[in-house]
């Protein structure tokens, strides 16, 4: 499985805005634009805070084993890789509905003098910070449940040849 990379996720957040903001100002032409619901930043907040939750106690459980402590529990690799699997699902998804909420709060930017509008805006806001917050539990997270590499691989550990 491949590591995140943050340029391929900020390449979905700008797009992703970039087409929000776009949709936002033909919706708001046409009719009344849909409101951000209050909802999305509760929600990306509460999966951030469990994919940190995972990768804390995934790493307390590795460093339990590597003390050898007794009561020590093992991590289970299956478990890992979906937890891992989750986080890349979930930093994609974040990037995808971050862009959108923060294209759409940079549209409500021009009428803050609206009440409606300014809640709107802020609810975004808070969209766009929640999206990051999973976006950074998730590179955690894959940095906690990363192998080592192999010293073959590296030639660290090689013969010499002369």
């Amino acid at each position: 499985m491949r590591e995140l990379r943050i340029r391929m996720l900020a390449g979905v957040f700008v797009v992703a805005g970039v087409l929000s903001w776009a949709g936002a100002r033909l919706w708001n032409s046409v009719g009344t634009l849909p409101s951000v619901p209050l909802a999305a930043p509760i929600v990306l907040a509460v999966i951030a805070v469990v994919l940190l939750a995972t990768a804390l106690s995934i790493r307390a459980r590795l460093k339990a084993q590597r003390e050898r402590r007794p009561e020590a529990k093992g991590v289970d690799p299956l478990m890992a890789a979906r937890a891992v699997v989750f986080g890349h699902a979930s930093a994609l998804v974040a990037a995808l509905v971050a862009g959108m909420y923060g294209g759409t709060g940079v549209f409500l930017l021009e009428s803050l003098d609206i009440p409606a509008r300014r809640d709107q805006a802020i609810y975004a806001g808070f969209s766009v910070l929640a999206g990051i917050g999973v976006i950074a539990a998730a590179v955690f997270l894959e940095r906690v449940c990363k192998l080592p590499e192999d010293d073959e691989h590296n030639g660290a550990g090689a013969a010499p040849t002369v």
